[in-house]
């Protein structure tokens, strides 16, 4: 006589660039094309409640159409924080890991490089996250390639990938 073995389908859900989603475990977060862009990932390890925003831009201040909050790491990060206590996350529980923010066209042109989006993505994420005192638990961010980003709420963890570079988890 053969087992019968239930399975739970685990949900996966596609975050864009400029979006962020909260899901509950079991459930899969995902995007994809994290160049200078950053990937934040928030999570409450007890009630297993987690966040995926995918940033554009560091800050909002420095623009006068702000109709899409998700693209900004200082309006997105406390609006998805804000969802995640609504639906249960506790704030003391929460934690982050962060990926992206690589800086990648190369220039010799001093005045260019001074604009590193993705370095000043990175930083404003560091201090939004502080700001709400969620600590940053690990991250993968610097370089000049770009990554893809998968957050298992099941556990917690954050895969990242990267072309012809294999897997890393965080």
């Amino acid at each position: 006589m053969e087992a019968l073995i239930k399975t739970q389908k685990i949900k996966e859900s596609k975050v864009g660039i400029a979006e962020w989603q909260v899901l509950s475990a079991p459930a899969r977060l995902i995007t994809l094309g994290l160049g200078s862009c950053v990937g934040i990932a928030i999570y409450d390890r007890t009630f297993r409640i987690g966040g995926l925003a995918h940033i554009m831009l560091a800050d909002s201040t420095q623009f006068n159409d702000k109709n899409n909050r998700a693209k900004f790491a200082d309006l997105a990060i406390p609006d998805m924080f804000n969802e995640m206590v609504r639906k249960g996350a506790k704030r003391h529980k929460m934690v982050a890991k962060i990926a992206g923010g690589a800086q990648m066209f190369s220039s010799t042109d001093r005045h260019l490089s001074v604009l590193n989006i993705g370095q000043r993505n990175v930083e404003m994420v560091k201090n939004t996250l502080k700001n709400l005192n969620i600590p940053i638990i690990n991250e993968d961010t610097g370089g000049n390639y770009g990554r893809t980003l998968i957050f298992d709420l099941e556990t917690g963890e954050v895969h990242i990938r990267v072309m012809g570079r294999g897997i890393k988890t965080i």
